[in-house]
C-alpha cells in the first residue's frame, strides 16, 4: 500500500532513507569515515513535509514502513527502499506511483538525481526507460560525491 505520509512523519522517512543509504551507498559514503547525517536529514524531511510543492508518499507492508518516494515539480526527488524489501517490487510500485503523479501534475519530462556511483539505482531507472543528461552536481554531504542526472518523458 502506498500512502501521502502525514505531516509528523520525519522520523519515519529519516528511518527509511537511513536503511537504505546505508547498504546502498556504503562504497561511497564509507560509514566509519562518513556516519549518517541524521540530523540534517530529518531536517530536510521536515521542511519537504511542511512544503506544500512537495509531495510525499511512504509504501508499507504488513503495517511497517518500507519505503518512500517524493516529488517536486518536474523531478522525481527521492525513492528509498529498506533493504529487507528491495527486489520485491516496493521500488517498482513507489516509481510508477511516482510517474502517475507527475503526469498528473503535468509535467511531460520527469527528471532526477542519482549518484554516479551508485549502478544499481543507475541500472534500475535505465531499464524503465530513463536518460542519462548532461547535467552533474556536487551532492553537499562528505566526501561530496557526483550526482548525475536522468529524464524521462512522459
Amino acid at each position: 500500500m502506498i500512502r501521502r505520509a502525514r505531516s509528523d512523519e520525519a522520523d519515519t522517512l529519516l528511518a527509511i532513507q537511513r536503511d537504505a543509504a546505508i547498504g546502498a551507498f556504503g562504497h561511497i559514503f564509507p560509514p566509519d569515515r562518513y556516519p549518517f547525517p541524521d540530523a540534517r536529514v530529518r531536517e530536510i524531511w521536515e521542511q519537504a513535509l511542511r512544503d506544500r510543492g512537495v509531495e510525499v508518499y511512504v509504501a508499507e507492508h504488513d503495517g511497517g514502513p518500507v519505503g518512500s518516494v517524493s516529488i517536486a515539480g518536474d523531478f522525481l526527488q527521492t525513492l528509498y527502499v529498506v533493504p529487507a524489501s528491495q527486489s520485491t517490487g516496493v521500488g517498482s510500485a513507489l516509481h510508477d506511483f511516482a510517474l502517475e503523479r507527475l503526469r498528473a501534475n503535468g509535467t511531460t519530462r520527469a527528471k532526477l538525481w542519482v549518484l554516479e556511483e551508485n549502478r544499481a539505482a543507475r541500472e534500475f531507472y535505465e531499464r524503465r526507460g530513463w536518460t542519462l543528461t548532461s547535467e552533474t552536481r556536487v551532492v553537499p554531504f562528505p566526501p561530496n560525491p557526483i550526482d548525475v542526472q536522468y529524464a524521462l518523458e512522459l
